[in-house]
């Protein structure tokens, strides 16, 4: 996969990692959009964060790109919440990653397009690792995933 545009988010538990991952993405390459949070706030909430992020991710694919050419990043303490928040943004597929296998699977088998990092569960240089597997694999396109998908959509638009 080439360069990107990533959209990218954090609260203030994974402000420092928001901080690297942004550095590492643009110096492979890549448009990284930060959307908050700005500054370290010890008691500021992640979901508005998650939203706009999510939001930007969803503009870009109803405006015709792929997910080969836009997703998001969103980071936590544990990534949870950040995932739950990301998947109320209607168009989100978010997975929570917790190595890079399952970033790797997010993106084959669900075509992920965000990903939810625990900066407190990873060394930086392992959550660098998920970041980057999850930005580098591509949706495998099989038919079953699809239909899955698919399906996840059509409840999501009921």
């Amino acid at each position: 996969m080439g360069a990107m545009r990533i959209h990218i988010a954090s609260d203030h538990a994974g402000f420092e990692l928001k901080d690297v991952l942004v550095e590492h993405l643009v110096a492979a390459g890549h448009d990284v959009v930060n959307h908050g949070a700005y500054a370290y706030d010890p008691l500021d909430d992640y979901p508005a964060f998650c939203f706009a992020a999510g939001e930007a991710v969803v503009d870009e694919i109803e405006a015709g790109a792929t997910t080969s050419e836009v997703l998001g990043i969103v980071i936590g303490g544990s990534g949870n919440g950040e995932q739950i928040a990301a998947n109320k943004v209607r168009g989100v597929r978010a997975a929570l990653a917790w190595n890079v296998e399952t970033a790797v699977l997010g993106r084959q088998h669900n075509d992920a397009n965000v990903v939810s990092i625990g900066a407190r569960q990873h060394s930086v240089d392992e959550a660098i690792a998920i970041a980057e597997a999850f930005v580098a694999e591509a949706f495998s396109g099989d038919p079953r995933h699809q239909r899955r998908i698919d399906q996840l959509a059509a409840y999501e638009t009921r």
